[in-house]
């Protein structure tokens, strides 16, 4: 029986049942990033959600089945800015960050998508969507460039609830008086000397920043797409922007059934900005935290939810790994394949309630420390190897990520586990002097340990 999903549509405003229009061919679309510096941990929210998404459709429909498309911007004043900065040309810059940002997310258990366009790859779709909504009537062309006409589409603002007026008192938008209406947008933005431009029938130029992922979705995954997504602050301008272009392209028809926006991540209460100095860079940090700390952090609150950076939950999300590690590494001997439990499934199906997702991890643990007969461990390595899957962790050998070995060091992890063992003995008896003199011995050793009521857990740290 195929697990019913429900996820939270923007647009509607409510929650739902998924139900793609096709599903042998279920369409994913997430806006991904500008490639001119490094990525901070921000950009990388929307990656592990949309991550989580994709593992939990495939699960359910099939891997060969779910068709997930997240672009590279690689068009931008930012990257032409950093390109002049850098006395280069702007491939040189989008491939270096491209680069990076791939390896970025692949250290946060991130899967590729399976579609990866780029601005560059598809500027002849974007000036036939260009010249296709002038025509029709929906844009116009100034001196600058072209603009979309936003009167021309009558529920303009549905997604973010903005109407006309929203928009002219907005303070994002620009005052331009070669607009027809203060609330329209670039499409084409006329050639500037020493910047990168491209050929059209409207005139020589680059394209406009929302009009590059509508080409993009068209020409990838077609017209009217199962779910988009992105953050939150890419509601408005950007998504409703998308949604104007496509559907007065194509004739009404809608560019997504379901819209989902992850929350802010703020930094210690404080947005993150890199204004503010406050910004935490994702290769900086995964020189600190194993990717997987990093992702379960991620995953910790509700997608919708703002979450908060701070170390706490850096230091919570790491001992809550240990202590799933410690479980696997207790059945190491014992063979097993993954098998994804319903309760997770169901879990993460309910709009991707990740925090329900990873409190029912923690009693597929307990099932593993507390399982008596070879058959009852088997199964329960199974169930938690197959959730940690489906969530994007628990990839590692045990040992490995427990620190089980270092170089010089045969034989450690047989004396550490038995100094853990006795100072646990030394606990039961009341015997605390005992107690903390191996603490102390451990702790001088590089090695800190967790007590949980599942017993002790230890970790080296040094």
């Amino acid at each position: 029986m195929m697990t019913d999903i429900r996820l939270y549509n923007t647009l509607s405003r409510g929650k739902a049942a998924f139900v793609p229009a096709d599903p042998s061919r279920v369409t994913m679309y997430v806006c991904g990033p500008t490639v001119y510096n490094y990525a901070h941990i921000g950009n990388a929210r929307p990656v592990v959600v949309f991550d989580s998404l994709f593992r939990l459709l495939r699960s359910v429909y099939g891997e060969q089945h779910v068709i997930y498309a997240r672009n590279i911007t690689d068009v931008d004043d930012k990257i032409n800015a950093a390109a002049a900065a850098a006395g280069t040309s702007i491939g040189v810059i989008t491939t270096r960050f491209a680069d990076q940002y791939r390896a970025d997310m692949a250290m946060l258990g991130a899967l590729p998508p399976t579609l990866e366009p780029t601005v560059t790859g598809h500027m002849g779709d974007i000036i036939t969507m260009v010249a296709r909504l002038i025509e029709l009537g929906h844009a116009y062309t100034t001196a600058d460039g072209v603009y979309f006409h936003v009167p021309s589409m009558p529920d303009y603002g549905k997604l973010s609830g903005r109407n006309l007026e929203d928009n002219e008192a907005g303070a994002r938008i620009a005052v331009d008086e070669t607009k027809k209406h203060p609330a329209d947008f670039a499409l084409w933005k006329a050639a500037k000397p020493g910047e990168p431009q491209w050929e059209a029938p409207f005139g020589a130029g680059r394209p406009g920043w929302h009009i590059e992922c509508s080409a993009m979705i068209a020409a990838q995954l077609g017209e009217t797409i199962d779910i988009h997504g992105g953050g939150h602050d890419l509601i408005f301008p950007h998504h409703e922007n998308e949604i104007a272009q496509s559907t007065c392209t194509h004739h009404g028809a809608p560019l997504a059934r379901v819209w989902m926006h992850n929350g802010f991540l703020t930094m210690d209460a404080e947005k993150m900005s890199k204004s503010l100095g406050n910004v935490a860079l994702v290769h900086e940090l995964v020189a600190h935290y194993p990717g997987e700390v990093l992702r379960l952090a991620l995953l910790s609150a509700h997608y919708r939810a703002p979450l908060d950076w701070t170390d706490d939950l850096l230091e919570q999300s790491r001992k809550t790994l240990d202590r799933l590690y410690r479980a696997l590494a207790s059945v190491s001997d014992v063979a097993a394949e993954p098998v994804i439990p319903q309760v997770v499934l169901d879990a993460l199906a309910d709009d991707l309630n990740t925090p329900k997702a990873l409190a029912e991890l923690s009693g597929l643990a307990r099932a593993v420390n507390t399982a008596d007969t070879d058959g009852e461990k088997s199964a329960a390595k199974a169930a938690l190897l197959g959730a940690g899957s489906l969530l994007g962790i628990l990839g590692q050998d045990p040992a490995e990520w427990l620190g089980a070995t270092r170089d010089g060091a045969e034989g450690e992890t047989a004396e550490i586990d038995a100094l853990v063992a006795a100072r646990t003995a030394a606990r039961a008896a009341r015997n605390w002097d005992e107690a903390d003199r191996l603490r102390d011995e451990l702790a001088a050793r590089g090695i800190e340990v967790t007590d949980t009521r599942d017993g002790a857990s230890w970790r080296r740290v040094a």
